[in-house]
């Protein structure tokens, strides 16, 4: 079947479309668990899964659409990954502060998305700092900077103190700066660096004339907001906080499980 190129499909991939063995969520039975197809290998080791229905599925939409990766994960952290299918002609990177074109880096918009940097919140060095002032080592395992975009913690979620994450956030929501807590990582990220900003670009150089999206965290809700339609799985920090919007469906499934179901969702409505 021909790529219908007037649909773009913007999903996040961690925890929407594909799960470490830590996130799978198989509440069943091991002789019940699906059939999982590795996605991810980092230093020799298999690291991220979908179901292989998942798989046949994102293989049945990236040739009915334009499959569009739209990850807060760095460059490299995502070249790590191969999905099934077709490779996708574009892909967002660093939550909107790279996007790939054929795999390259595109410098125009990452310097366009350095400007917008500069005008709009405190910068990163300031934030870094509070982070490595107010962060225990009793709980606090890593600390990195993703692209000299974005800070990041990993922590130990047993350890982390009730309220940090709140006191965190209210702090860097008077600097333009947003909070968001993913599993065993904590990120801060500059208000100007959207997924959505890239996906518009997207739109702008494919004369798209629909978007569908996907996503599990807070860092998803504005590429949510700027799609026609969108899903949210049944974990995470939107299923947490129970955000939705008219136009986004929060499904009920969670863990690998419902990346599948995302999936099927988004192949019936481009279908259509």
């Amino acid at each position: 079947m021909p790529l219908h190129s007037g649909t773009v499909v913007a999903s996040d991939l961690d925890r929407t479309l594909i799960y470490s063995a830590a996130a799978l969520g198989l509440a069943m039975p091991d002789e019940y668990a699906p059939r999982l197809l590795c996605v991810e290998v980092h230093e020799a080791r298999p690291l991220s899964y979908l179901t292989e229905e998942a798989g046949r599925l994102l293989v049945e939409l990236a040739d009915t659409a334009r499959f569009v990766p739209t990850t807060t994960r760095t460059r490299k952290q995502y070249r790590r990954i191969s999905l099934p299918g077709r490779v996708p002609r574009y892909a967002i990177c660093a939550n909107g502060g790279h996007l790939l074109v054929d795999g390259r880096t595109d410098h125009d918009w990452h310097a366009e998305m350095r400007r917008r940097l500069d005008d709009g919140c405190a910068p990163l060095a300031e934030v870094r700092a509070h982070l490595a002032a107010t962060a225990d080592p009793d709980w606090l395992r890593k600390e990195r900077i993703a692209e000299e975009l974005f800070a990041y913690l990993v922590v130990d979620r047993d350890r982390l103190p009730a309220g940090w994450v709140k006191e965190l956030a209210v702090w860097a929501e008077e600097r333009g700066w947003t909070v968001s807590l993913q599993g065993r990582k904590i990120y801060a990220v500059p208000k100007p660096l959207r997924k959505s900003a890239a996906l518009a670009e997207v739109v702008r150089r494919t004369g798209a004339q629909s978007v569908l999206a996907a996503g599990d965290s807070l860092l998803d809700a504005d590429l949510l907001m700027a799609a026609d339609a969108g899903w949210t799985p049944g974990h995470g920090e939107l299923a947490d906080t129970g955000w939705t919007a008219p136009h986004v469906t929060a499904l009920p499934t969670a863990g690998v499980a419902a990346g599948e179901e995302i999936l099927r969702h988004m192949l019936v409505r481009v279908e259509r």
